[in-house]
């Protein structure tokens, strides 16, 4: 047996598992209600002042019939109060307060919110105009506590499109396996039931505080996805600093792991064993002369990011570069996992 064709079709399996089932979920529709609560928009910013106007005018300009829009400026040292104050809307409310961290903020926000939904949302990201309609359209049930939507990467080099790309199979994997189980509500664009926040004490400190309160949030009900609910965010340029943002996510995650199969441990290694297959196999399969299994992978790669590039809203140099796109965050994961792993097992020893 071709040891490198043994590992090829590992990798066909774990990525034609959660294709097919996002194939399934793609033309199903799923429930939505007709509730239409008033929705304050927390923006929480630090030293934001170049991005916050479009993150303040998108909020405003959101299809919905009753909302308010709040502005915390978490202590910043450039010019994000004066900018945010620059807007002139009765929707509008701007507060400063001392720096604190963005779980602070949100929660100065929520005490000056009067929604009985709760959006957040980043000052350096902006929604689409029917972004909070379709978060709120997913609260179906008094069990739905909360929504996450669809975030995408914004920008035209290499590492922005290797990020909207990575999103993008977030996305297929949600529609596919989350859609009524989300394990995180991004804090770019989420959603909660009031109530639901207050219940937990608040938006948790932590340094991963969207998926801290998703998991909070999910011990009395249910956090639920919406695929058509999307915003564009931006995110790191550089590989020094795209390091230190997933380093942080990755330990942040490592201690809040938990709820199931796909949101375990058990999880995370078997996907690991996969990124290694990812890393070598396809320069193996160049060195060894095995032209043909290197295109066979090459096409199943694109094949499989290309519906969900069309149906999701992506740009198609996503779907034709993604075998490169892959490789690239098998070795960057790998990387990070491994160091993870060591930091945890270091502090232990």
């Amino acid at each position: 047996m071709n040891p490198l064709l043994l590992c090829l079709a590992v990798i066909f399996l774990w990525d034609g598992y959660f294709f097919v089932n996002y194939l399934l979920h793609l033309f199903t529709e799923y429930r939505t209600g007709q509730w239409l609560p008033k929705v304050s928009i927390l923006i929480p910013a630090y030293n934001e002042g170049e991005h916050v106007l479009k993150a303040v005018r998108s909020a405003l300009a959101q299809d919905y019939p009753d909302f308010e829009v709040i502005v915390v400026d978490d202590g910043s040292e450039d010019n994000t109060f004066e900018v945010a104050s620059s807007v002139k809307s009765p929707m509008l409310k701007v507060y400063r307060m001392e720096h604190g961290g963005k779980a602070r903020a949100l929660n100065f926000g929520l005490s000056k919110a009067s929604g009985e939904v709760i959006v957040t949302t980043d000052a350096d990201s902006y929604l689409e105009p029917d972004a909070v309609k379709e978060l709120v359209r997913r609260f179906h049930s008094d069990e739905v506590l909360g929504v996450g939507g669809q975030v995408r990467v914004a920008g035209g080099s290499f590492l922005e499109m290797a990020q909207d790309a990575e999103h993008l199979r977030i996305a297929m994997f949600r529609r596919a396996k989350e859609l009524d189980d989300l394990s995180l509500a991004p804090g770019p664009i989420a959603a909660f039931r009031r109530e639901a926040i207050e219940r937990i004490g608040g938006f948790v400190e932590d340094i991963v505080e969207d998926y801290a309160t998703t998991k909070a949030v999910k011990e009395f009900g249910k956090v639920v996805y919406a695929p058509r609910a999307r915003v564009w965010t931006k995110m790191p340029k550089s590989l020094a600093v795209l390091w230190r943002q997933r380093k942080r996510w990755f330990l942040g995650d490592l201690k809040n792991l938990g709820g199931g199969f796909t949101k375990d441990l058990t999880f995370l290694l078997l996907s690991d064993v996969v990124a290694f297959f990812d890393v070598i196999v396809p320069p193996l399969l160049l060195i060894t002369g095995q032209f043909e299994l290197f295109a066979l992978g090459w096409f199943f790669e694109t094949f499989t990011m290309l519906l969900p590039t069309l149906f999701e809203g992506g740009r198609l140099i996503n779907a034709l570069l993604f075998p490169l796109i892959i490789w690239f965050w098998a070795v960057f994961y790998l990387t990070l996992h491994i160091y993870g792993y060591l930091s945890v097992l270091l502090r232990r020893a």
